[in-house]
């Protein structure tokens, strides 16, 4: 039996094998696809996957974006903190996620699909950009009646933060909806990402459905202009994007929500409900070459910044934690972290931004 102090933060997503490979224009115009882009592949997409093993050196790297934050959290989390759900395949990557997972630490508690094959991402890198194109297979099958299981649920119900990535409203809204309830019944945080701009695009009635449970919703910029216009509002200025999320009705009022907005290699931008001024939060350069691979940055800085928030650390603290862990992580091939494991050091103040 875990002791109360286990598993504090419970992930539910999409677990996916990524399939990585270097490219170029042309393969990016053979697939119809964009830099710095994600979507979910149809079927002109299927060739991809063989396309990258075979022609371009791919990489099999255990991927899925709140899987990958969960285990940026755990980098930095004590031992037995963390706990992922998704659904996968009965076949050989289910068992590589599984073995990636148990050496970052991670507990994974799957749900298998006897029918469909376990969840591949194409990501094409070109430069120091990539192109995500994603097959859910199995991870399309994720059905409530497993996070509801007398097993699962007792998991729930201990943890005491819940991260949903944005990815899972084109899976199984029940299960997020469930989480969200739970944690506003029981003073709980729920935090959730926007993961790509066409979720906030084409699942904005899904997403709409949690926002009044938000106490930390985390983006970058440009999905933060898709939730935007797709609201309707004219505006693409990023903080004022942030401080009308921030601002949107709110079921538990308990805590104020806070909306956070990466920029890349700018600013960071933070918006908390009913507090006019937004924050910036500078980030520490990293040079040009020492940066290996961009893919997962956005996945890193939401695991440090969630960490953060599961220890107890300020907003400030908070998102210096999601730099940090950033900052390793595009020096990494993909969405991994280095080891030997490294310690988090807190940034001094004169050497980042923050503006009132």
């Amino acid at each position: 039996m875990a002791s109360a102090q286990e598993y504090a933060l419970l992930c539910l997503e999409n677990p996916l094998l990524d399939i990585q490979g270097q490219g170029d224009e042309a393969m990016l115009s053979k697939y119809g696809l964009k830099p710095n882009d994600a979507i979910l592949a149809e079927e002109k997409h299927m060739d991809l996957y063989e396309d990258l093993l075979q022609n371009h050196n791919a990489k099999l790297i255990a991927g899925g974006a709140a899987q990958n934050t969960t285990r940026g959290a755990q980098y930095i989390l004590p031992a037995h903190s963390t706990l992922y759900i998704g659904c996968v395949g009965s076949d050989k990557y289910a068992t590589t996620l599984r073995s990636k997972n148990e050496e970052a630490g991670v507990r994974s508690e799957y749900l298998v699909s006897p029918d469909q094959p376990t969840g591949r991402c194409g990501v094409i890198i070109t430069g120091h950009d990539r192109s995500m194109c994603t097959h859910l297979a199995a991870a399309n099958e994720y059905k409530i009646s497993h996070l509801q299981s007398p097993e699962i649920w007792k998991l729930v119900q201990q943890a005491k933060v819940y991260f949903v990535g944005g990815y899972h409203l084109t899976v199984c809204v029940p299960a997020i909806m469930a989480l969200a309830e739970e944690a506003a019944k029981e003073d709980k945080v729920f935090m959730m990402s926007l993961s790509a701009p066409f979720i906030p695009l084409f699942f904005k009635d899904q997403l709409a459905q949690t926002s009044k449970y938000w106490d930390y919703i985390i983006g970058n910029e440009t999905e933060a202009r898709s939730w935007a216009e797709a609201q309707g509002h004219e505006t693409k200025d990023v903080k004022e994007i942030a401080q009308i999320m921030a601002d949107l009705p709110k079921e538990n009022e308990v805590r104020k929500r806070t909306v956070v907005f990466t920029q890349g290699t700018e600013s960071t931008v933070v918006a908390v409900q009913g507090e006019k001024e937004g924050k910036e939060f500078g980030i520490k350069e990293v040079k040009k070459e020492d940066i290996c691979d961009t893919n997962g940055a956005g996945d890193a800085f939401a695991g440090g910044f969630v960490a953060g928030v599961v220890e107890g650390k300020s907003l400030d603290e908070s998102i210096d934690m999601g730099h940090w862990l950033a900052s390793l992580s595009i020096k990494e091939l993909g969405p991994q972290y280095p080891f030997p494991k490294q310690s988090y050091q807190p940034t001094s103040t004169n050497d980042f931004l923050s503006l009132n």
